[in-house]
């Protein structure tokens, strides 16, 4: 990898938001090796190569209905009543040229005939036969260039159709085909290891104990993950142990690009992943001025990054939306991405403390006059699973803000801004 292993160092025993993301922003970049396959197996991979095309997109003139190619200067001399001289159908080669005072038979996706300019639609259209020949009534009133489609109106030849760092969609997908390009340059899968911590977390299938909870960070962060282009490994569930999580972190750190752990970020007589980055690598961030999800760390063990987050689950949530997803997208060899934020008039009334970023869940519902208000979810501990399901984004409450009233403009992050549907 490689980053440097003294690039993250700040002099703050808290960082505020932005700080934070400044700092990981400028140091974040690709790790990844590139891999060429089929186009057919590229949806969602990070493109590493643009994508330019070769020729104009459409590479000719073509008819965007079935209808009669003319020249729309030939419409008054002829009266609108044209003989039929050619029948063009898609996917025929032949160059064809109009004769003066005539129409052509055309058909959708087929090569505009030389000498013509305009196509009237079937439907408007009256066939007509005399002495053996077919002729064509077309209505007045078109425009010139009706129904056509000109070479080089969706994409002009050099023009750039993808760009590298971008994640493919089908639409990219259909872009690059219509190039031609069958074969395309993409970045390697990041490998993710996924880890949980404390005596207390049960996965699923065991039996329930008093004192004990089902572990929900697993699931929720896989499933965040699995929108990324990365493979993911799970690493279990590692006791309280200084020892165990020693062990578990140095030879974790051998195989995978980037170590996920929740629990254990805080500094308490049981929480050891702190201490085990300074010890075997490197802790460069640890506290941050935000809630909910101050006692996140991030560090680095030689080449392997670690981010360990809250053991809470909306903390947990909410800094990996806000700090490991553009982290691992830029890492991923795509591009770093800051979450568009909409001004919407609050419905509710907060007293917030000063210096820190605070981020609500919250959803977009219409008042009483029909217009957007953002509404929080009722209850605020970091641990209510149920705020994340009835909310729909993030409200942000920044540094400076201490008070917010009923009317005033509050920030809101829709999830879908961050990868989440």
């Amino acid at each position: 990898m490689k980053l440097a292993d003294d690039c993250f160092v700040h002099d703050k025993d808290r960082l505020r938001h932005d700080e934070a993301l400044k700092i990981l922003h400028e140091q974040m970049k690709t790790i990844v090796e590139i891999e060429t396959i089929n186009l057919q197996n590229a949806n969602g991979r990070i493109l590493a190569e643009n994508i330019i095309t070769p020729r104009n997109i459409p590479a000719f003139d073509n008819s965007a209905v079935d209808g009669y190619a003319y020249a729309h200067a030939d419409f008054e001399p002829a009266g609108g009543f044209f003989p039929l001289t050619a029948r063009i159908a898609a996917g025929d080669t032949n160059n064809v040229e109009l004769p003066k005072l005539s129409a052509a038979r055309i058909f959708t996706g087929a090569k505009m005939p030389q000498g013509a300019d305009t196509i009237a639609m079937q439907e408007d259209c009256e066939l007509h036969e005399q002495e053996g020949s077919n002729f064509i009534a077309i209505p007045a009133g078109l425009k010139k260039g009706a129904n056509c489609r000109l070479s080089g109106e969706d994409v002009a030849q050099d023009e750039v159709v993808a760009k590298s760092g971008s994640k493919l969609r089908p639409q990219d997908l259909a872009a690059i085909a219509s190039t031609g390009t069958s074969e395309i340059t993409v970045y390697k899968p990041l490998n993710i290891g996924l880890l949980s911590s404390g005596n207390e977390v049960l996965r699923p299938h065991e039996a329930f104990q008093n004192g004990k909870v089902y572990d929900a960070n697993h699931f929720m962060l896989s499933g965040l993950l699995e929108s990324l282009n990365i493979n993911i490994t799970d690493l279990g569930v590692c006791s309280d142990n200084e020892k165990k999580v020693h062990e578990l972190l140095q030879s974790a750190s051998s195989k995978y690009d980037v170590i996920i752990s929740t629990g254990g970020a805080s500094k308490g007589e049981e929480d050891y992943f702190v201490d085990a980055l300074s010890t075997l690598g490197k802790c460069h961030l640890w506290q941050l001025a935000v809630k909910p999800g101050r006692p996140m760390s991030f560090g680095q063990i030689k080449d392997t990054l670690v981010f360990t987050l809250p053991g809470n689950p909306v903390a947990a949530f909410v800094c990996f939306l806000l700090y490991i997803r553009p982290c691992i997208e830029a890492l991923s060899g795509g591009q770093w991405k800051t979450p568009q934020r909409y001004q919407i008039p609050s419905g509710f009334s907060l007293n917030s403390k000063p210096d820190r970023r605070e981020f609500l869940r919250g959803f977009i519902k219409p008042d009483e006059n029909g217009n957007a208000t953002a509404l929080k979810f009722e209850r605020d501990g970091s641990g209510l699973i149920t705020g994340l399901r009835k909310s729909s984004g993030l409200i942000e409450i920044h540094e400076e803000t201490t008070v917010v009233n009923k009317g005033d403009l509050v920030d809101f992050i829709p999830f879908s801004e961050m990868g989440v549907l």
